[in-house]
């Protein structure tokens, strides 16, 4: 985003959108007070809406601490720091890495703590090498166009990168498009058939690694769950006959206690997905 042409509104543009876009993975230190309540306040209120402000103006005072303790001194005299600006800049910083986080299998609960349900889009994995692939091209290959100028000797032209930069981004919007488009299709293959003569009450699809075709079925019908591939290509449900069914427990007091424990309600809200 800075180089698509943040970083020729203000100086330091590229530092605060980066450090407000990491920002919100600071819950990690919430381990520190057990597995259960990290595990409970992991993507909690610095991946909301709420919190991105706050988060945003922690940003800007750190950033604001760096530039007096460089004597006011930036990479471009010509252009200052306009703190405005970069307040909004991590606040935007901020909203990417909700948007990133809805679009994997985990998701967000963005309006905590006044509504705890979590949302996630599911069309990417968590790891998704195309973008990756994406985000590291637009940030190469100006790298080597001004290698090549380099060494024809041509002057200097300001921050470099923006076609690319700008192209990288339109390139995930795209695949994003996609992706929902095959993520539909999933959906739509794994709700139009029964399974062991048992109608689906919810289905869900989560894509794979390797295969943008290929997608991890999960089935709730009244008595199991059932786990199957899916194959968009084809619209075809358990491809290899892979149909894995796990039945639903009757209830007990073992589990009801469980349900009621800390941990239990935590797991209970994580499965509260929209």
């Amino acid at each position: 985003m800075g180089r698509a042409g943040l970083n020729r509104k203000t100086a330091l543009a590229t530092l605060t959108l980066t450090l407000a876009a990491e920002a919100p993975d600071l819950d990690v230190l919430s381990s520190f007070g057990g597995r259960a309540f990290g595990f409970a306040h992991h993507r909690g209120f610095t991946h909301s809406f709420m919190g991105i402000p706050l988060m945003a103006a922690a940003v800007v005072g750190f950033v604001y601490l760096i530039w007096r303790l460089r004597g006011r001194k930036t990479n471009n005299p010509n252009l200052p720091p306009r703190w405005g600006i970069l307040f909004l800049y991590a606040c935007l910083g901020g909203l990417s890495h909700i948007l990133l986080d809805f679009t994997n299998n985990y998701g967000v609960r963005p309006f905590w703590p006044f509504w705890e349900k979590w949302y996630s889009w599911d069309i990417v994995f968590i790891v998704e090498p195309v973008m990756l692939g994406l985000l590291g091209l637009g940030l190469l290959l100006p790298l080597l166009v001004s290698l090549i100028d380099g060494e024809i000797g041509a002057r200097s032209r300001g921050p470099r990168g923006q076609v690319a930069a700008t192209l990288a981004l339109l390139g995930i919007v795209f695949m994003w498009g996609l992706r929902d488009f095959e993520h539909r299709r999933a959906i739509s293959a794994l709700s139009a058939r029964l399974y062991d003569d048992a109608d689906p009450v919810r289905v869900s699809a989560y894509p794979t690694l390797t295969n943008p075709f290929l997608w991890y079925g999960v089935v709730e019908t009244p008595a199991f769950f059932a786990l199957t591939p899916v194959d968009t290509l084809t619209q075809e449900v358990d491809p290899e006959g892979k149909l894995d069914i796990h039945y639903k427990p009757e209830e007990t007091p073992v589990t009801l206690a469980a349900k009621n424990s800390y941990l239990g309600r935590v797991y209970r809200d994580l499965n509260n997905v929209g």
